[in-house]
């Protein structure tokens, strides 16, 4: 990414624009920097103007210390400045909890859409939450970032065979190179539950989406995200999974977005 803004502490965040329409920044979440989400960019860019970027600690951004989900949420405002003071966001799995954040605070944005952003729906999901930030914070703190990882895809359900398939792969490298900005998704997760009292206060129209083929505690996360906001709203996408298609979510989200902002 050859552009790059600087956010309120100074910290470079390096972004691309797709499209010259209407301003929709998308926010990818653990383990994925912008390049993640270039598909989905590409898929709206005939409409809008879809932002991709690197959060920060990722790719061609920088990272300043101390972290705070506040920090993200400056990144989040210093991209919508450089576009004119108003935007839609997109975020996808921990990266819907950061783009509600951003919502939730105050940001200039005109909607806000989020992908399966997985809050827990039950004491014992909300326990294994709580385990795996305590684990989490331990790993990072000896240095282990493999191991940190390999927590990350356990807790997200990847088995062990296939885990230990990464391990042998190229991608390795690259994963434990930002293995750190996973206790920066954690934060952004929260108390790891649905922000009922805060979306009860969200002006703006959101859109929960989850995908038909996705584990039933996934869609329940999206529907009680809808239910919450005043403006809220929930779509199932047939045949999807937490990998969902970004040929088969982008119209969804495009009739969604407005494309007079």
């Amino acid at each position: 990414m050859d552009n790059k803004t600087l956010s309120r502490d100074g910290t470079p965040i390096a972004y691309e624009r797709h499209g010259d329409g209407p301003t929709v920044v998308l926010v990818g979440g653990a383990m994925c920097t912008g390049a993640t989400l270039a598909p989905l960019a590409e898929a709206l860019s005939d409409r809008f103007g879809a932002v991709t970027y690197d959060r920060r600690g990722r790719g061609a951004s920088g990272d300043t210390a101390p972290f705070a989900v506040a920090r993200e949420v400056e990144d989040i405002a210093a991209l919508i400045d450089v576009f004119g003071g108003s935007a839609a966001l997109y975020g996808i799995s921990s990266g819907g909890a950061l783009a509600l954040e951003a919502a939730m605070s105050g940001l200039p944005v005109r909607e806000v859409a989020v992908y399966e952003t997985p809050f827990a729906v039950d004491e014992v999901a909300g326990k294994q939450r709580a385990e795996y930030t305590e684990r989490l914070a331990e790993l990072l703190g000896q240095g282990r970032r493999g191991d940190a990882v390999e927590l990350f895809l356990a807790l997200v359900g990847t088995p062990p065979e296939m885990i230990a398939g990464v391990r042998m792969s190229h991608a390795w490298p690259g994963m434990e190179a930002i293995a750190p900005t996973l206790a920066y998704d954690d934060a952004a997760m929260g108390e790891s539950q649905v922000p009922g009292e805060r979306l009860a206060a969200l002006s703006v129209p959101l859109l929960s989406v989850a995908g038909d083929a996705s584990p039933a505690w996934m869609r329940e996360a999206a529907r009680r995200i809808a239910e919450a906001a005043p403006n809220g709203s929930y779509r199932t996408l047939e045949g999807q999974t937490h990998m969902v298609d970004a040929g088969v979510l982008a119209p969804v989200l495009a009739e969604f977005f407005r494309t007079d902002g």
